[in-house]
């Protein structure tokens, strides 16, 4: 027993303070910018980004309560809930490895000895009895020495697999919050270019009407009735195109929800205006969008995982000690079964070494330091993928809203020149083809303008996207 206690004095001092082969990691260092290289021209400051619930900054209560129920049914997050869940008990079967393991058992059974090989000397006395029953029970027991640090290793790898699954839980909710965004926005564009279509329509009818009324009294030829016919049908083949654009956009919000197509037509009938954009967007500075973009923490802690199977593969390269034991009872009679005479015990150390499967084992740790290396590449990527996308959406979303501000000067001197040629016609004082002209060029107008609201609000979703907007911290954080 003093070698028992010896070996299992061992056993709590390798478990303890043994090593850990393989690297420890560390957060590789990023070369990040200190500002952002575009001007920031758009009404974006570069102040602390507080970006968690951004789209309420919309003041759109319909938009907010898609957004909430979408977070709260969307099918792509309860996938990415279950994966986390998953994570989760595979970090509990990882902590199981380093801690003992008890195994309860017990048996009951009729056994027959062979006359022709007897279990002791060469032969049986003449009415010795060939079967018996036999009762057993009893536990075993056994604990893996953890000396050189794989199966903490292991446990260091499940903890930053858990992290990565719960960001990218997060990355999917800011996903979502900006498809659902996105999607709300061009519904209501449609709905603002179906508007301005009808409009331009009733005043492109009593245009043919009063080309009718100049030809019927002999004012003018037939030519201006046609010319005004043709205006009208263009602008009226421009509608189902618009319609459709708005059903695809209300049932692709219906999906997101985790609900049928079709189940939020009547809510979104009324039509409402695009969002309008806050004066202020604060993007915060490059070196934030490393902590804040979930995307980025994922490739991270995908990389630490990585970093830390090398260690459970180099593991393999040595031995694995253990202690073993059992208790129990063994008995021919159930009443005797836990009498202290059927007592039975074991206790003793082993150990294991895959000494001829070697090739094996290097083989692996060369797989591991590949797969590390993957890791190492695809989180450079992501950080550097994380600083183009804000910088494509900086100059993106200013560009839309330089652009914005000549295109509603159009529509206003556009408007006053279709007043100007109506009167003119009216008096006889200009050609039909110029009041023609200007009311294509006040549809077009009108309709640029808001497709360009349009875009300056989904410019908006994209920035806030590509910040990492749209999540709140969780709590699985390794690093």
């Amino acid at each position: 027993m003093n070698t028992h206690a010896a070996f299992l004095a061992l056993v709590v001092a390798g478990s303890m303070v043994g090593c850990k082969v393989g690297p420890d990691y560390t957060t590789p260092e990023t070369r990040v910018p200190k500002q952002w290289s575009e001007p920031l021209t758009g009404g974006e400051t570069s102040r602390d980004a507080s970006l968690a619930e951004w789209w309420k900054a919309l003041h759109d209560p319909e938009l907010d309560s898609l957004v909430a129920r979408a977070l709260n049914a969307n099918l792509d997050l309860r996938i990415a809930q279950a994966r986390l869940r998953e994570a989760r008990a595979l970090r509990g079967l990882a902590g199981a490895d380093l801690g003992p393991s008890l195994d309860a058992s017990g048996m009951v059974a009729r056994e027959k000895q062979s006359a022709n090989q007897p279990i002791l000397g060469d032969t049986l006395p003449a009415g010795t009895p060939l079967t018996s029953d036999v009762y057993q029970a009893g536990f075993d027991a056994s604990w893996e020495v953890d000396f050189f640090g794989g199966n903490r290793r292991g446990v260091e790898a499940a903890d930053a697999a858990l992290a990565a699954a719960g960001y990218s839980l997060a990355d999917a909710q800011v996903s979502l919050v900006a498809e659902v965004a996105r999607n709300y926005v061009t519904a209501r564009g449609y709905q603002q270019r179906l508007a301005i279509a009808q409009e331009n329509l009733a005043a492109q009818r009593d245009i043919v009407t009063l080309a009718k009324s100049r030809y019927q009294q002999g004012f003018t030829s037939s030519l201006e009735p046609e010319q005004a016919a043709t205006v009208l049908a263009q602008t009226e083949s421009q509608v189902p195109t618009l319609e459709a654009g708005l059903q695809v956009a209300v049932h692709h919000l219906g999906v997101l929800l985790g609900r049928n197509p079709g189940d939020l037509r009547e809510e979104l009938t009324a039509a409402a205006a695009i969002p309008t954009v806050p004066p202020e967007v604060p993007t915060g500075l490059p070196a934030d969008l490393v902590r804040r973009r979930p995307d980025i923490r994922v490739a991270e802690r995908r990389l630490a995982e990585a970093t830390a199977r090398i260690g459970v593969a180099k593991a393999d390269l040595y031995p694995r000690f253990s202690l073993t034991g059992s208790f129990g009872w063994e008995s021919a009679q159930s009443v005797s079964l836990f009498s202290p005479a059927s007592t039975a015990w074991s206790l003793g150390p082993t150990f294991r070494w895959p000494i001829f499967d070697m090739s094996r084992v290097r083989a692996n740790i060369r797989v591991q330091d590949a797969r590390q290396e993957q890791a190492l590449a695809s989180y450079q990527k992501a950080v550097l993928t994380g600083f183009e996308d804000v910088e494509n959406t900086l100059v993106i979303y200013a560009k839309e809203q330089s652009r914005n501000v000549p295109l509603r000067e159009a529509v206003v001197s556009s408007s006053r020149a279709l007043d100007v040629a109506r009167q003119q016609y009216a008096s006889g004082l200009t050609s039909f083809i110029n009041v023609l002209d200007a009311e294509r060029t006040v549809y077009q107008a009108q309709d640029n303008l808001v497709q360009s609201d349009q875009t300056v609000a989904q410019d908006l979703i994209a920035l806030c996207k590509a910040l990492g907007g749209g999540w709140l911290a969780p709590n699985t954080d390794k690093s």
